[in-house]
């Protein structure tokens, strides 16, 4: 019964039907199954179809963000209960379109697949100097992301690395950055750890850069 409705919380995120997914949450919570199941087996397992959908062109950004939104309408459900049992974070990560880039369409979509892979993500939002992602790194946050949409403002994000390695952060943080300019060449070039070309790559990457 408990794979029932595990496997029904998996499918509804897929399918982004948020409004099956808080009822199956709910009906989860009342039938007492393991809050972690529920995460893991549930939401988490719903979100990783979606990224390798991503991945492979079968879905777009809009499959995206209606799964995302289905997440957290069960998230919502299980957030105070995760909380009580304990859980944590795969690892806390920051990111940040920055300095002189206003776009966050690639970025929102990174923290979401983040959040979705069980990551805790602060967003720093657009336009972020370089001390603000110094700052997230002193706070505690084991990889940075660094996202750009404009060849102008990519030489942004070496001045983030200098200034990490000016603070003698740079070997306690990984920095991996993205988006329509970037190249693995140009990560290579300014020392950064990794380069993600797309949202589902940017989870994959993290966690090979973090061993889990």
């Amino acid at each position: 019964m408990a794979e029932d409705i595990l496997g029904g919380v998996k499918e509804s995120v897929i399918s982004g039907n948020a409004t099956k997914t808080k009822e199956l949450v709910e009906k989860a919570v009342r039938e007492n199954i393991d809050v972690s199941k529920i995460l893991n087996e549930g939401l988490i397992a719903g979100m990783n179809v979606v990224g390798v959908k991503f991945k492979n062109n079968e879905f777009y950004v809009p499959e995206v963000l209606i799964a995302a939104r289905a997440m957290h309408a069960g998230m919502g459900i299980i957030e105070p209960l995760i909380a009580k049992a304990g859980i944590q974070p795969l690892a806390k990560l920051a990111i940040g379109t920055v300095k002189g880039d206003l776009h966050d369409i690639g970025k929102n979509l990174v923290i979401m697949m983040w959040k979705g892979a069980g990551f805790e993500v602060e967003d720093l939002g657009i336009d972020v100097p370089p001390e603000k992602f110094v700052e997230a790194a002193k706070k505690g946050a084991k990889v940075l992301g660094l996202s750009a949409l404009l060849t102008t403002t990519m030489v942004a994000m070496k001045d983030v690395i200098e200034a990490l390695k000016k603070e003698g952060l740079k070997d306690q943080v990984k920095v991996v950055i993205g988006g329509a300019p970037i190249t693995q060449s140009y990560a290579d070039e300014i020392g950064a750890d990794g380069y993600a070309p797309d949202a589902a790559s940017a989870v994959d990457k993290v966690k090979e850069l973090l061993n889990i």
